[in-house]
């Protein structure tokens, strides 16, 4: 290598590391703006608590918290602080299935009755892939039994309901949102597994990401000292409520709890930070889009925003403009969660609340705006590497 070689590659390092601090500076600014619309909206609305964390691949940026576990204003949140992320489990649900699927346990494209053989509905059950129970596009009607979840059905019960759901489309042609039909995974994955969903999501997920405040259940939340406790709002004031186990029954529906911190890092898994626990290639499996979804364009706060929505596996995607995010929101009684990272932009947003609330969806949308408006949409050492690439 000639001298003069060295030198250019010396100064071509010199500019990378320049450019990631100052990308880094944009974070942190970004996190700064984000840290005063959170902590004026929480005191506006005068929600009981919130938190959040904005994080890029390479660290956390920032965790912000407000408020208390309950009513008393006895605990306040920290960045340990337990909440239901409801939804957003579907998230860990499909990570999860995604780590077994590399790990050769079973495929895709592996069709849902060769491993539940009692998979009943008014039709071809032999259509449904594994790909479309966290895909949302199995196609059957919507919702299917979510009030019987409400209810406190057992699954099993409810389970035995499927053989009455029909098709509305082909599995794979259109997008049907689901809890109980999306939660026939923990069956698939226990029975080639021959080991429980909670232990699973502990041995692969949590544990190998250091998300030390996470779990899988309604027992581990209650049991835990620091946990948010749920608020609905009556005669236009918050008020503590018991947790409601219901949900839980559907764990990779909406069964994890977890800290603003373990989402940092739940997100900067997603992007790239620990490959040997979620490599690019699965996550590039998981947020590619698979089913148009229009009613999402329609969402408050969100509908002035999105240009374009599709569902992934366990995963939305957003196109905002010419920039696209993964995202997933999550609301049972008493508890409002949202998660987002942006590839192109290298940032991720969680917000997690003990209440529920649309503010989230000003919070996330507010968030959003900011960061395209000031993050770069490419990294600076790629144009770097651009510039510094031999003609």
């Amino acid at each position: 290598m000639t001298k003069n070689r060295l030198r250019q590659i010396t100064a071509a390092l010199g500019l990378v590391l320049a450019g990631s601090a100052w990308a880094d500076g944009l974070t942190e600014e970004l996190a700064d703006q984000f840290h005063t619309v959170f902590r004026q909206t929480v005191s506006d609305k005068h929600l009981t608590g919130a938190a959040y964390a904005v994080v890029t691949p390479d660290r956390i940026i920032r965790i912000g918290t407000a408020g208390h576990t309950d009513t008393r204003r006895t605990q306040p949140i920290n960045e340990n602080t337990a909440f239901r992320v409801a939804s957003v489990s579907k998230t860990f649900a499909a990570g999860l299935a995604a780590v077994l699927v590399e790990e050769g346990e079973f495929a895709w494209r592996d069709r849902v009755v060769d491993y539940l053989p009692d998979f009943r509905v008014a039709g071809d059950a032999s259509q449904v892939r594994i790909e479309h129970l966290l895909g949302q596009s199995t196609g059957l009607v919507p919702h299917a039994y979510d009030n019987l979840i409400e209810d406190g059905v057992p699954v099993e019960r409810i389970r035995k309901q499927f053989s009455r759901l029909e098709f509305l489309c082909r599995p794979g042609d259109c997008y049907s949102y689901q809890n109980s039909i999306f939660s026939l995974i923990e069956p698939v994955i226990e029975k080639t597994t021959k080991r429980g969903y909670a232990q699973l999501m502990n041995e692969k997920i949590f544990e190998p990401l250091d998300m030390r405040d996470a779990s899988v259940g309604y027992e581990p939340f209650v049991n835990n000292p620091n946990h948010a406790k749920p608020h609905v709002k009556s005669r236009g004031q918050w008020r503590t409520v018991k947790v409601k186990p219901n949900y839980y029954r559907v764990a990779p529906a909406a069964g994890v709890n977890a800290s603003a911190l373990d989402m940092g890092k739940w997100l900067m898994a997603q992007m790239g930070s620990n490959p040997e626990v979620l490599a690019p290639r699965v996550v590039d499996t998981m947020t590619a889009p698979r089913v148009y979804t229009a009613k999402d364009k329609r969402r408050k706060y969100w509908r002035d925003l999105i240009s374009d929505a599709h569902y992934g596996l366990g995963w939305r995607i957003y196109r905002i403009g010419d920039e696209q995010i993964a995202y997933h929101s999550g609301w049972v009684s008493g508890f409002r969660a949202d998660i987002a990272w942006s590839e192109t932009h290298q940032v991720g947003l969680a917000v997690l609340m003990n209440v529920e609330s649309s503010e989230i969806s000003a919070l996330s949308t507010a968030f959003w705006q900011m960061a395209f408006e000031k993050l770069p949409s490419t990294t600076e050492s790629d144009r770097v590497a651009a510039l510094a690439a031999p003609p």
